[in-house]
């Protein structure tokens, strides 16, 4: 097959939908098949893949329920993204996050393909759905198949717009992160007693209450040490520094952006794996990074790592915005090595269902059948795919044509 996975977000900048593309672009093409990635993409053309076909440069920062987006919103993509469909003729064009503007809608427009959109975001309520359901159901309706990460990331979705959503989940490399034959940093094994932090500083990954937690977990546990890891900013830092510095607190270390190449040696490094988000959350890829290198988990008791994180099994489930709960769970697991050993080794049974390569099958099988239906429906009645193609495109070109 010929597929494309298409982005809403800057292709440059690391984030869950981004590496969700990457990671099963690498496993289709393992399958044999060709795919190409779309997406807006401020990076230089020697660090991107060779097959992303970047639609844009300009990008600009969208602020929601907490989190910071980078998407395209330059009328321009428009013709661009026409004209590579017309060249590229793609069997299943896969668009990420579809209602986000302003690339998805564009590719919905023009594509001619078999479309599959998946859904990745949670929110109680969507805001955007709310207000522009009208606006939106015509590209919806273009989609032939549904897909959702989650039961919360389809139950957001299936509230305004109901369909048969096939939930297959994130996945997470289980060859590559890997605790049996990943090396820990050796500077961080000098008899401390590591708790892990990964993520972006943003208001929703709840990392204030980590912070808060740790002085009555150091005051329990004196050798504990927290390090923080991430694609922050030193302005997102800044706050949280000065929170250490005005508390005199030691053993705080911001480590800031990872490389790929060292993201499991720095999970190896840690004795204890914690994921504070007060909410907003779809899935949890963190945990199942952890949860693969068998490390045992302190979590948010929010919906989307319920369906991610089994609590008392991989790890231990707290209630939101408490530091309280927070600073519990962790000394009770850095105060019981054996606790800690038995949760980790049960979190890497469980991260070996969501492999990529176990999603990928799933993913393909749901194309085949898809494709199947098409053709189906094309032998009963050949002009069928034209005609709903020109009905569905006419309901949305009358605010998107730039005439």
């Amino acid at each position: 097959m010929r597929i494309l996975q298409v982005s809403p977000y800057d292709f440059a900048v690391p984030g869950g939908v981004n590496a969700h593309i990457s990671h099963l672009e690498r496993q289709l093409r393992r399958m044999g098949h060709e795919v190409y990635m779309m997406a807006p993409d401020t990076g230089t053309g020697n660090q991107q893949p060779d097959n992303l076909l970047r639609i844009t440069g300009a990008v600009v920062p969208v602020h929601y329920s907490g989190s910071v987006s980078r998407i395209s919103l330059a009328p321009h993509v428009y013709l661009r993204v026409k004209a590579i469909l017309n060249e590229l003729h793609p069997d299943i064009v896969h668009v990420h996050n579809p209602t986000v503007p302003i690339l998805p809608l564009a590719v919905l427009r023009h594509s001619k393909s078999v479309d599959v959109g998946t859904f990745h975001a949670y929110r109680d309520s969507f805001t955007l759905y709310q207000v522009a359901k009208p606006f939106l159901k015509p590209f919806m309706d273009k989609l032939e198949g549904q897909i959702a990460v989650s039961k919360a990331a389809r139950d957001a979705v299936a509230r305004y717009f109901p369909r048969d959503y096939r939930i297959i989940p994130n996945g997470v490399d289980v060859e590559r992160f890997d605790g049996t034959v990943t090396e820990p940093f050796p500077e961080f094994m000098d008899g401390k007693l590591n708790i892990l932090f990964v993520g972006r500083l943003e208001k929703r990954k709840g990392f204030r209450y980590l912070l808060q937690a740790f002085p009555l977990i150091k005051a329990a546990v004196p050798e504990a040490r927290l390090l923080v890891a991430g694609a922050f900013s030193r302005e997102a830092r800044a706050p949280y520094v000065h929170y250490v510095r005005r508390q005199h607190l030691r053993d705080v270390k911001f480590i800031g952006y990872i490389s790929g190449e060292d993201l499991p040696r720095l999970y190896a490094s840690c004795h204890v794996f914690c994921a504070p988000s007060t909410g907003y959350e779809s899935f949890g890829i963190v945990l199942l990074e952890a949860m693969a290198m068998a490390k045992p988990v302190i979590a948010t008791n929010i919906t989307g790592y319920r369906g991610t994180l089994q609590h008392g099994v991989q790890g231990i489930l707290v209630p939101p915005e408490d530091e309280h709960a927070l600073a519990e769970a962790i000394i009770r697991l850095l105060q019981n090595p054996p606790l800690r050993a038995e949760m980790g080794a049960q979190g890497r049974v469980h991260a070996e269902k969501f492999s990529w390569k176990r999603v990928a099958v799933q993913v393909v099988d749901y194309y085949n059948e898809l494709y199947t239906q098409r053709l189906v429906e094309l032998e009963r009645e050949p002009d069928r795919g034209e005609r709903r193609y020109r009905e569905l495109t006419s309901r949305v070109s009358t605010w998107f044509d730039p005439r």
